[in-house]
Formats: structure tokens, C-alpha cells, sequence
């Protein structure tokens, strides 16, 4: 599948999942791994979690996320998400998606999106819509859908300049089926980037390709 952008979806960004003890481990393991440093993302009030961030060429980026011991945590879907994840063991969360307009998401899901909120360690608070979790939580495969709210500068993307790219993701997972939910042809659904379906028992992002400066990396 050839992710193109298409009806104003796009890639957004990349999860990856890690319990708060090991929060600080991956980050560092992570951008020691691509080359870059992550910066501290904040918190997500709504949902019990924070995260670190990390901006890719594209205007994409990707996070490192953990639950808290909040109550929120454990009401919230996406912080139920990233518990579960981080008590499986830890790992690719699952990917998000951006669009202009998130009613059409809405109505064809059957119910409405939820608001998201960030608050960065300066302060600056972020805000958007988001709808899919229970999805990519029933089926790992699936992807979340955001719309930003406010000025786009606030985006965790905007402007970056990034030689880091992501160049492919292997999705255990079934391309008709992703493509019948993201409700696009399957040959248009995103932007510029490659997926490999591979098959497996356990249904989701399995490892992520990203060009680099000094070549290509792998990470699962």
C-alpha cells in the first residue's frame, strides 16, 4: 500500500507505548537509536498519560507515551491503551491520523470524537479532537483519527526540517480491511509512505523503517 495524502488524511504521528519506570530508558534508546533527541511533550490531563516527542520530516513526529497512576488512566480509552500496551511488555502503540474535518469520521463511526489536550512543559497548551481508540483497541491494526485545534504552528511538526523520515512500516494486519475503515480506495489512503502486511498472530505495528542521515534504521 502506497500511503498517499487523500481527502486531507495524513500521517500524524507514531505511539510507542512504555510503562513510567522504563519512560526515560526508551526515550534514550530510542533517539540513540535515529540519531535525535526527543523533548519533553508534557501531559495529557484527559487521559492520564504524558509523553515525550520527537519531530520527523513530513511533518509527522513521533512519541514515546505512559500512563500515570491517575484515575484517568484507567477511564479513559487511550490511557487504558497505553497501559495495556506497557503491560504487555511495551511497544508500537499504533499510528494516528490526521484530517480537516473530523465529522465525516464521526458519522461514520456512529458517535462523536472526544477532546484532547496536551500541556507542554512552557505552558502552551494544545488542543484536538480524536476518535478511534476503542477501535485500535479491539484491533491493533487499526489506526486513531485527530483533528488540531488552533494555530497550526502549535502542531508538534510544524516547521521541522528533519533529514529523519520514516520510509515504511510493517503492519501485521490486513491492507482491505484498513482501508475499508480509513474509507478511502486502498491504493490512496495516506501520504508518501510505504507499508509491508506482514502476517502474525498478534495484529498491529510491528517495526517502523526510518531514513536517517546515516542510513536506514529499523526499530520494533
Amino acid at each position: 500500500m502506497d500511503l498517499r495524502h487523500h481527502d486531507g488524511m495524513r500521517l500524524d504521528h507514531l505511539s510507542y507505548a512504555a510503562a513510567p519506570e522504563h519512560l526515560a530508558d526508551e526515550v534514550q534508546r530510542i533517539g540513540s537509536a535515529l540519531g535525535y533527541g526527543f523533548r519533553d511533550g508534557g501531559l495529557h490531563p484527559r487521559f492520564g498519560t504524558r509523553n515525550f516527542v520527537l519531530a520527523l520530516g513530513g511533518g509527522t513526529y513521533l512519541e514515546v507515551v505512559a500512563a500515570l497512576d491517575h484515575p484517568a488512566s484507567d477511564a479513559a480509552p487511550f490511557g487504558k491503551a497505553v497501559k495495556a500496551r506497557a503491560e504487555a511488555g511495551g511497544g508500537w502503540l499504533g499510528w494516528a491520523v490526521a484530517v480537516d474535518d473530523i465529522a465525516s469520521i464521526e458519522t461514520r463511526l456512529g458517535r462523536s470524537s472526544v477532546p484532547g489536550h496536551r500541556r507542554r512543559p512552557d505552558g502552551v497548551d494544545l488542543e484536538w479532537r480524536q476518535i478511534g481508540v476503542n477501535e485500535l483497541i479491539a484491533d491493533p491494526q487499526l489506526p486513531f483519527f485527530v483533528q488540531w485545534l488552533g494555530a497550526p504552528e502549535l502542531h508538534p511538526a510544524f516547521g521541522a526540517e528533519s533529514d529523519l523520515r520514516i520510509e515504511r512500516l510493517e503492519i501485521c494486519g490486513d491492507e482491505d480491511r484498513v482501508s475499508t475503515y480509513l474509507g478511502v480506495p486502498r491504493e490512496h489512503p495516506l501520504d508518501g509512505i510505504e507499508v509491508d502486511w506482514v502476517e502474525g498472530e498478534d495484529p498491529g505495528i510491528v517495526a517502523i523503517h526510518f531514513a536517517t542521515p546515516k542510513g536506514s534504521v529499523r526499530l520494533d
